[in-house]
């Protein structure tokens, strides 16, 4: 009865134990799976899951410890699964405070992207508006930049160079003046300083205070022996250029013997070759100005015979006609003009405003000065190649009607009549302003011929002599028709006038302005 009585109850015991241990592994297992520890790997919590059923019960407490362990954080400090849950939420607030300063700097970034592309943006904006002429808006253009408060010092001084370029391209030269000085006042060692000294030199020359201006060339001279080696070649240029320039100021100031020299120096240097037939011609011509007209004739020879192709090269062929002229050597004047009008027909179409300008010059002054000292004979040669210029009867007209008067004079009044009446054809029956005085100087000489004639004719008969028949010559081409609004009004030419504005000598091509 005792034995029967005591199986059950152990029996009982074992099964009390192990139904306690499936339910510590059961709950180990549950808080493993809600809160598991970083540092356990999930192997070591699984592994009381395999041995549970296999153990007595103190396998099974010890199973129990294990799960225990395994459901502990690994830290010490946190005691509870609660603690191992809160610390994944203090790893993200962290990251967050990180984040923060890293989003500060991408935004601080980006604005300072859009001030530095707004100030590019208005620097291009008054360099472009300058370009075209509307002054005002690029003034306000660049002040915007000189007055924002996040500007950078390379962008003012691009600024303080557009704004005076700006000023001087609109002719106010006091303003560009001074933003020059001030620049080189307050960034003397800039690389950009020489050419800020050699605006403010070409500035103060076009003010007339070439004293001044010539001490700014010298100093472009000297502050590029300061500057760094690094861009030798820039600077190098920029010396050179500034002799140009001091010769060029004594040349514009009237001192022609210092301009003469400076100029004959630079063609010793190892200048590009149109740099040094601009020097070669500015020496003749300031021989020339200085009245030196032996040594102007032979320099400006010698520069056309090694610069046949040189863009000035018809004003050198002016200046020794002239100066031909001025000694008393007419036909040397005269062989020279008629070189000038005979210029091949390759090199005027190089440059037909230039040489258009100079050859009717040219042709206008010899001419009207042959015809004025009785010389009619080369007068009316010269006449007769200006004639074959230009097809515009604004300019024909004009030389068409000299023509007559040099044939008057020589005694061909039927060749002059055909000249006259050629004029009277081309302005037709409502000619121009301009064409109108033209057209009745014509018909005055007309009458003045058939009066002359008539005249001659009733002496001669009333003496008994014959009068002799002039010899028939072939007329002049006769100008084409012109219509009443095609020539412009005021332009009746005398012998002596100059129809056309001078053209430019050209620009130094040693260096731009920056």
């Amino acid at each position: 009865m005792t034995r029967r009585r005591f199986l059950p109850s152990r029996r009982a015991f074992a099964c009390a134990w192990l139904a306690f241990a499936l339910f510590a592994v059961a709950r180990a297992r549950l808080e493993g799976s809600e809160a598991p520890s970083p540092s356990v790997p999930a192997a070591h919590a699984a592994e009381p899951k395999a041995k549970a059923p296999e153990s007595a019960p103190a396998h099974a407490a010890k199973a129990t410890d294990h799960g225990a362990h395994a459901a502990a954080p690994a830290h010490p400090g946190h005691g509870t699964p609660a603690d191992a849950k809160a610390e994944p939420k203090s790893d993200a607030k962290a990251e967050v405070h990180a984040a923060e300063p890293a989003a500060d700097a991408a935004a601080k970034n980006g604005k300072r992207k859009r001030t530095t592309d707004e100030i590019s943006g208005l620097l291009s904006l008054g360099a472009n508006l300058a370009e075209r002429g509307d002054y005002s808006a690029a003034e306000i253009a660049y002040h915007q930049v000189l007055e924002s408060l996040k500007v950078s010092q390379n962008d003012v001084k691009s600024a303080l160079l557009g704004l005076a370029r700006m000023f001087r391209r609109q002719g106010a030269s006091t303003k560009a003046a001074a933003i020059y000085e001030r620049y080189i006042k307050e960034y003397p060692t800039d690389e950009r300083t020489p050419d800020a000294l050699l605006e403010l030199g070409r500035t103060l020359r076009d003010l007339g205070v070439y004293k001044t201006a010539i001490a700014r060339f010298y100093s472009v001279i000297n502050s590029t022996l300061k500057l760094p080696g690094d861009g030798f070649d820039r600077y190098q240029l920029l010396a050179r250029t500034a002799q140009f320039e001091i010769a060029e100021t004594y040349f514009q100031a009237g001192d022609f013997a210092e301009a003469n020299k400076f100029f004959t120096r630079l063609r010793l240097l190892d200048l590009a070759p149109v740099d040094r037939a601009r020097a070669h011609f500015k020496a003749g011509y300031a021989l020339k100005l200085q009245g030196d007209l032996e040594g102007a004739i032979n320099t400006l020879r010698a520069y056309i015979e090694q610069w046949p192709e040189d863009e000035n090269v018809p004003e050198a062929r002016y200046l020794i006609a002239i100066s031909f002229r001025e000694l008393k050597r007419p036909q040397e004047a005269f062989a020279q003009t008629l070189e000038l009008l005979r210029t091949e027909k390759a090199r005027i179409e190089a440059d037909p405003k230039r040489w258009a300008y100079w050859q009717r010059r040219t042709g206008n002054q010899l001419a009207n000065d042959f015809f004025e000292s009785g010389d009619t004979l080369n007068a009316r040669a010269i006449y007769a190649g200006l004639l074959a210029i230009s097809t515009e009867n604004t300019w024909r007209l004009p030389i068409t009607y000299q023509l007559g008067l040099c044939d008057e004079r020589l005694g061909h009044p039927e060749r002059a009549r055909v000249s006259y009446q050629a004029i009277i054809d081309a302005a037709g029956k409502t000619p121009g302003a301009d064409v109108t005085e033209l057209a009745t100087m014509a018909k005055w000489r007309l009458e003045h011929i058939d009066w002359r004639e008539k005249t001659s004719g009733q002496i001669s008969s009333y003496f008994g002599g014959i009068p002799a028949q002039p010899e028939p010559v072939a007329p002049p081409p006769a100008p084409a028709p012109v219509p009443a609004d095609a020539v412009k009004p005021g332009a009746v030419p005398p012998a002596a006038r100059d129809t056309h504005t001078p053209a430019p000598s050209g620009a130094i091509k040693t260096a731009a302005t920056p």
